[in-house]
């Protein structure tokens, strides 16, 4: 184990180092949000029956920044390392590609997990924010985070360049992100567009999550548990057979 957790401390120091920018600034960035959603749309959105809007936008916008931060972690890292050409050293390490797959993940996960937790934090400073049942919302913060450090670790071995890295998140996460009922409840929709909202997986995170708020979901918890689990497996097992087969690390 000794290789592994040598590759996970270098991945927990490689953001810790610089905590204003990868911890500090998606907190700020997301009580900049709440703040402006409170003053303009207070009083205008009715979502869930006495939960006022502000209450209902925290959990969403916690998820949103553990999913998006997450994302970034494992993404820039592999992609830093495969420009600057360092991630030879540990390809050549006697490390399973299992080892690096679940060394990188976890550090995403912990990110995606600090940065949820001082947006928590911070709210409670301003809001009165209930949380009835904390282990089910810890369940899908995990998972959440878990999906979206493996979808970076993806695009991280997939882009060449920036840029491609930065096409990935502005037209794959950010749009499913936004889409997935952060900023409201899928049933003030209309019937198409909460059909194309099923299909959203980090609608299920999201939806899941809350629940673990209020205890009130748009659709049942278990099934957004199930899709959210069955996801995480489906995407995890192509990232490992990405590694194993070393596309765009070895050729």
């Amino acid at each position: 184990m000794t290789g592994f957790l040598t590759l996970l401390y270098k991945e927990l120091l490689r953001f810790w180092k610089v905590g204003f920018q990868t911890l500090l600034a998606p907190m700020v960035s997301t009580l900049l949000y709440l703040l402006v959603f409170y003053h303009v749309l207070e009083r205008s959105v009715d979502v869930y029956p006495d939960v006022a809007y502000t209450i209902f936008l925290i959990p969403g916008l916690v998820m949103m920044a553990v999913i998006q931060n997450a994302f970034a972690n494992s993404s820039s890292s592999m992609i830093q390392s495969k420009i600057s050409g360092n991630i030879v050293f540990v390809l050549l390490s006697p490390l399973s590609y299992r080892a690096i797959f679940f060394a990188y993940i976890l550090a995403s996960i912990l990110r995606g997990l600090l940065v949820g937790l001082g947006v928590y934090l911070v709210t409670l400073i301003f809001f009165d924010v209930p949380l009835q049942l904390p282990l089910w919302s810890l369940l899908f913060v995990i998972l959440g985070s878990a999906i979206s450090g493996v979808l970076g670790l993806i695009a991280g071995i997939w882009a060449d360049k920036f840029d491609q890295l930065a096409t990935f998140q502005n037209f794959i996460i950010m749009p499913l992100t936004f889409l997935s009922g952060v900023f409201y409840t899928v049933h003030s929709l209309p019937a198409g567009w909460q059909y194309l909202s099923h299909l959203n997986p980090f609608f299920y995170m999201i939806d899941g999550f809350r629940y673990g708020f209020f205890g009130i979901s748009d659709i049942s918890p278990y099934i957004s548990l199930l899709i959210v689990a069955i996801c995480l497996i489906a995407i995890s097992v192509l990232a490992i057979r990405i590694l194993k087969t070393g596309y765009k690390l070895r050729h």
